[in-house]
């Protein structure tokens, strides 16, 4: 069950019945993300993430899951979720932009993408390889991670870690930005921002830059 429309319109429903108030309120799904900026040969080759979601969406998008019975989600019980979460986040360039030396990069199909149990949190993590490594030079890495529909909240991982560098060239370093604002902009005097309006935004807008999580790398 993907983070794509089909889960939004099920996710929705559910909370509806389960939490009338939550059902009114942007986001929807929290993610706690670590990233890695992968390095091949000194040029920029994709980048891993890691995510960590938050506990409700965790329980509700595993039922079922536990094909075996044994109280337990493993690896292998939850590959197919890992592989269909990737797979249907293509609509949405994986919530992922990336300039390295001023220049928009593509992604290729997603790799290696794996899903396990930390207690009561679910975590994804998946390559996400540049369909061509892109030199950097003396340039700056640019990565962006959010949803433009916001309808899943994006926070980089606290500590040293949020952003790795392996394979990076001695002397690269890691700026991070994370979002000032925590709840969506106010809306004009007398206008509401209702759930319709969300509903309407699609992957082509760009409501939830203003929550986007950034790292810039720079090598000397």
């Amino acid at each position: 069950m993907p983070i794509a429309a089909p889960l939004r319109r099920l996710l929705l429903a559910t909370a509806a019945l389960a939490l009338p108030a939550a059902a009114q309120a942007h986001p929807h799904v929290w993610v706690t993300a670590k990233a890695e900026v992968a390095y091949d040969g000194g040029r920029v080759a994709g980048i891993r993430h890691t995510w960590r979601f938050d506990a409700s969406y965790s329980a509700f998008v595993t039922q079922g899951l536990d094909t075996n019975g044994d109280g337990k989600l493993s690896p292998e019980e939850l590959q197919g979720l890992a592989t269909e979460n990737t797979t249907n986040l293509a609509e949405f360039a994986y919530f992922t932009k990336l300039k390295v030396a001023g220049r928009d990069q593509a992604f290729a199909d997603p790799r290696e993408a794996r899903m396990n149990m930390d207690g009561d949190r679910l975590t994804l993590s998946f390559l996400l390889p540049l369909k061509a490594p892109a030199t950097q030079g003396k340039g700056v890495a640019a990565l962006e991670v959010y949803d433009p529909t916001y309808f899943v909240s994006f926070s980089l991982a606290e500590g040293a870690d949020a952003v790795r560098l392996p394979g990076a060239a001695a002397g690269c370093t890691t700026t991070v930005t994370r979002p000032k604002n925590a709840e969506p902009a106010v809306a004009e005097a007398g206008k509401s921002m209702s759930e319709a309006m969300f509903e309407a935004l699609t992957s082509a807008s760009n409501y939830g830059e203003q929550f986007a999580n950034r790292a810039i790398v720079a090598c000397p």
